[in-house]
């Protein structure tokens, strides 16, 4: 599980399927994106966070739960309808809604205790997502395989992460810098651009969940 080739085979398989996955996912990304702007709008900034993470509780779940079924299917050399991806991923979004938060309140609480614990518990349930979609496992159990797969590969994973995430950090930083009180359309195009973005981490933890399936089942 080399992250070097992990991460080329990942960017290959974004790049190659792009357009795919703007058509799947760009959509709802685009209107959580527009959604999380008016209220913010409409709540100021003191109550739109509470509600911006309510809409992406809403639209998260669906548009994860299509790209990850998306990826598997096509992984397989199978072609199936972007309508049927997304009656699958409507049937998901409750039990993956709650394992988001019950993960997003788990990673948040660890990194109030000086930001490693956090750090471990995202590491340790980064592949809960892929279980829960991919093998139908349910909430807890998925967290709890996911703590097993991640046993003696944090260091790896974390590397993966990283080199995923920070660049990611680094271009939104600097569109923000770039546009510090931009317009409302300019907002929305950054804002989508970013979102999009940030399924390439998705794409990067699938390669990596198939891997740790395949070593450890060898």
């Amino acid at each position: 599980m080399n992250p070097l080739s992990v991460l080329r085979d990942s960017l290959y398989f974004f790049r190659r399927h792009l357009a795919s996955i703007l058509q799947l996912c760009l959509p709802l990304v685009v209107l959580e994106a527009l959604l999380t702007q008016l209220l913010d709008r409409q709540l100021g900034e003191q109550a739109a966070p509470a509600f911006g993470m309510l809409v992406s509780l809403l639209f998260y779940p669906l548009y994860t739960a299509a790209l990850i079924l998306y990826l598997d299917t096509r992984s397989n050399g199978q072609a199936i309808a972007k309508r049927d991806l997304f009656a699958r991923a409507l049937q998901l979004w409750p039990r993956l809604a709650l394992l988001v938060v019950i993960c997003t309140l788990l990673i948040s609480a660890g990194l109030l205790l000086f930001i490693f614990p956090g750090v471990w518990i995202m590491v340790n349930l980064v592949f809960a997502e892929y279980l829960l979609v991919l093998r139908g496992l349910p909430v807890i159990e998925a967290m709890r395989t996911s703590a097993r797969m991640t046993t003696g590969h944090f260091l790896r994973i974390m590397i993966c992460m990283l080199a995923v995430l920070a660049p990611l950090w680094l271009i939104e930083g600097l569109l923000i810098s770039a546009f510090p009180e931009p317009q409302p359309g300019v907002r929305l195009a950054v804002d989508s651009f970013n979102g999009f973005l940030q399924l390439f981490a998705t794409v990067v933890l699938y390669r990596l969940f198939m891997l740790r399936e395949s070593e450890a089942g060898a």
